[in-house]
């Protein structure tokens, strides 16, 4: 059995098997992006910001096709597919709009006399180490602002998904980035690491699970090599006052459901003020349970599979440990039956500290709701988790919500909404959800040399 595969998790069926890259292979694609970056780092800014525009361009053309392999790859819906290609569209015309000016020269006060600036330059070949739940969206992220710094890069996608991996590398060759600046790897564990030790990849990025970017970046660490790392999230939903549950019940649904439950910047926790807990769980729970799942093709299906077996199995586990020890389950529960990797949406509260559903990530469609009697008791809950990536906080005193906000120990946070996101928005946590940030300004400025340059002023000669 190969390493890639597609293996379409609505039927359990393989499709196709893809061969892992040879170590010869591995040595011509460092060799390649080596090569185009002496060449790409000289590109005019024009030729970048029009590369990009072509591949928001192929992307739009072509999203019926690219929708349907993502669909076969990790199950996401028909509708979800087409609403990922929407916004990695977004994001190729922000850098390609945006980032001349915010790679432009920036201007220092210099007490030394002469003038002084910090110029944004490209830093050389750039590895993305890529997950499977937005097969298209994380790799716009990582590639969009680095295209446009000047940078090359080598993409290691997720092993399920190597035929969305092989349609974005066509993609950008078909909108002129030359083939020694975009190269895809088929790369094994033991690859990925000689990689990351070799001279020539300059930044790591991984957007992936804990596990996998704690051992990147211990060995990104040994090599001297910056890493930005995007990484899980347990993200509460925390409803202090309302004056239409209803509304917040709907949103809270799409907040955990998006994706079939499987984004780390998903709702997973919800907090919810004593007075409005029981007419909360009641609603949520009904309205959890009307979700349907079946042939993520179809126009009445809600929310698709779990990517693979395997989570349905992780999922499954960790919902049991929860009932063993007292949980109580409103709605759902366990894996639907018959073939491919459906699970019930499915709600649980009475969650303590001694079950796995406490502290881990629930990556599937399963929630937890929690009573609190206090804002203080909302925040201590709030930030009892290892991760802090984000956060939704719902009042009607809005001070409130801003102070709230500021006490939260997440890298964003979303007042009256649930988590969203625009190209224009950096994306991001702290804690064990990683470092760095992605998307907006602030996403550009991390595989950048910031080279101070100080002249004479005229006068001096």
């Amino acid at each position: 059995m190969s390493l890639y595969q597609v293996v379409n998790p609505a039927t359990g069926e393989t499709v196709k098997e893809y061969p892992t890259a040879s170590d010869a292979a591995i040595a011509d694609a460092l060799a390649q992006v080596a090569e185009g970056y002496q060449s790409w780092r000289s590109s005019p800014m024009a030729e970048r910001t029009k590369v990009l525009h072509r591949v928001a361009d192929l992307y739009r053309d072509r999203a019926d096709e690219l929708a349907a392999i993502i669909t076969r790859e990790m199950g996401k819906t028909t509708a979800e597919a087409l609403g990922e290609i929407e916004f990695v569209v977004d994001i190729y015309r922000y850098y390609a709009d945006h980032g001349p000016a915010l790679l432009a020269d920036a201007p220092l006060p210099s007490n030394t006399g002469g003038t002084a600036w910090v110029r944004k330059s490209p830093v050389g070949a750039i590895l993305g180490i890529m997950p499977w739940n937005y097969p298209y969206y994380q790799v716009a992220r990582f590639a969009a602002p680095n295209v446009m710094i000047g940078n090359t890069i080598v993409l290691k996608h997720a092993p399920q998904c190597p035929e969305s991996a092989l349609a974005m590398e066509q993609l950008f060759r078909d909108a002129g980035l030359p083939a020694n600046a975009y190269v895809n790897v088929f790369a094994t564990n033991e690859q990925v690491a000689d990689m990351i030790a070799d001279p020539r990849i300059c930044g790591v990025s991984v957007t992936g699970s804990e596990r996998a970017g704690s051992a990147v970046a211990a060995l990104a660490g040994q090599h001297l090599k910056k890493v930005v790392l995007e990484l899980g999230g347990s993200d509460p939903f925390i409803v202090l006052d309302t004056d239409d549950l209803d509304k917040v019940v709907s949103e809270a649904v799409g907040a955990r459901m998006e994706n079939g439950g499987q984004a780390c910047n998903a709702a997973k926790r919800f907090i919810v003020a004593d007075t409005y807990y029981d007419a909360f769980v009641d609603r949520f729970s009904a309205a959890m349970a009307s979700c349907t799942t079946g042939e993520p093709t179809s126009p009445d299906t809600t929310y698709g599979p779990l990517s693979s077996e395997q989570a349905v199995r992780n999922l499954q586990a960790q919902v049991d440990d929860a009932i063993a020890k007292g949980a109580t389950v409103r709605t759902g529960g366990r894996r639907l039956e018959g073939p491919g990797a459906f699970f019930e949406p499915s709600v649980l509260t009475d969650v303590t500290p001694e079950m796995r559903a406490f502290r881990e990530e629930l990556f599937g469609p399963v929630a937890v709701v929690y009573r609190v009697k206090s804002v203080d008791e909302a925040v201590a809950l709030a930030n009892d988790t290892p991760y802090g990536l984000g956060a939704s906080i719902y009042s009607t005193d809005e001070q409130v919500a801003l102070e709230v906000a500021n006490r939260l120990d997440t890298g964003m946070v979303w007042i009256n909404a649930p988590e969203g996101g625009g190209a224009e928005l950096p994306f991001g946590g702290t804690k064990r959800s990683g470092v760095g940030r992605e998307l907006g300004p602030y996403g550009i400025e991390e595989f950048v040399n910031k080279k101070l340059i100080h002249a004479p002023s005229a006068s001096e000669g």
